[in-house]
Formats: C-alpha cells, sequence, structure tokens
C-alpha cells in the first residue's frame, strides 16, 4: 500500500458512512467501515496503513492547526488534537491536505460550519483502525515496532484563548466560531 492506495481506501469508507454529517456516530462510522476495508487487505497493507497514519499524524502536527482544532472544539487537549487529526484524515486527502497548508481553510469546509452550532469534530476510532483490522484479520495485535511516528517541533504558537491572536492567525475560523 502507497500513499494513494491509503487515501483511496479512506475515500471508499467516506463513500459507505454519512462521512459529510457534523455528527459523531457518521465520523466513527468512517472509522469503521476503513476498518472493514482494511482487514481484508493483506498483511502489509495493513501494516503500511498504520504507518502512512503516522506519518499524516505527524506531518499534521503544527500549532496552526492545533490552533484550529482549539477554536473548531472550544478547546483542544494533546490527545484531543490527536483525535481532531484522526477525523480530518478521515475526511479525505483534499481536506487533510488543505489544512495542514492553510488551517483557516476549514472555515469553508461544511462540516465544520455545521459543526459550529455545538458538534467538537474528532474521531479517536480512526487511531486505531489498523490495529482493529489486523486483530480482525490476524486474531492477534501487530508486531511491536511494525511502524514508527516522529512528530517535528509543532512550530511557534499563540495563545489560543486570545480571540485578538485568533483572529491574527485564523480569521475565518474565528468568525465563524465567534462567541
Amino acid at each position: 500500500m502507497d500513499t494513494d492506495a491509503f487515501w483511496a481506501l479512506i475515500d471508499e469508507a467516506r463513500a459507505a458512512a454519512p462521512a459529510d454529517s457534523p455528527d459523531w456516530d457518521a465520523f466513527e462510522a468512517v472509522a469503521e467501515r476503513a476498518t472493514a476495508l482494511l482487514a481484508v487487505r493483506p498483511r502489509e497493507d495493513i501494516l503500511a496503513f498504520q504507518q502512512i497514519f503516522w506519518n499524516l499524524m505527524g506531518a499534521s502536527f503544527r500549532e496552526p492547526l492545533w490552533g484550529a482544532a482549539y477554536t473548531i472544539n472550544g478547546g483542544c487537549s494533546d490527545d484531543g488534537f490527536d483525535y481532531f487529526r484522526g477525523w480530518l484524515i478521515g475526511q479525505g486527502r483534499a481536506t487533510y491536505e488543505s489544512a495542514v497548508a492553510d488551517p483557516d481553510s476549514l472555515a469553508g469546509h461544511p462540516v465544520v460550519q455545521a459543526a459550529a452550532k455545538n458538534c467538537d469534530l474528532w474521531n479517536e476510532s480512526m487511531l486505531g483502525v489498523a490495529s482493529a483490522a489486523y486483530r480482525t484479520a490476524f486474531g492477534e495485535e501487530p508486531p511491536r515496532g511494525s511502524y514508527t511516528i516522529t512528530y517535528p517541533d509543532p512550530g511557534p504558537g499563540w495563545d489560543f484563548d486570545d480571540e485578538e491572536e485568533n483572529r491574527r492567525h485564523i480569521p475565518r475560523l474565528s468568525e465563524l466560531y465567534a462567541g
């Protein structure tokens, strides 16, 4: 499995689940469907999926995206940021790449707009898709050391509770989620 095959599987999971709904059950359905699709693939594909997933998690570990997650979810711990990025990956390649390049672009995403009416955007289950698929397929946990993750320096941050700073860094999201 390569990156294109990874995103194709995510797209297939999204097509079979109501992924465009600002609803936790809809987000969960993407993870469940991705798990089912992955569980019928060869062992090497499952392990490659896991590595690609964690590469994407590492690449998205950026302060500006964390600020966007904080604004969207009304706060965001380190675990919450992982779960937000799980949701983000579950939204597909175009949304993921756009948000990593410009977190404020999320203000134009229909689910983010709908979520402004009190729905947190996170999907913890996406973090375990490959492990669950591996357990389903082989009846055991993936081998230790079968993937790695490297978190870069997230870059300079700001006080996410400072509305003026938020307006400067993520103006569209700040407006969408204003008081």
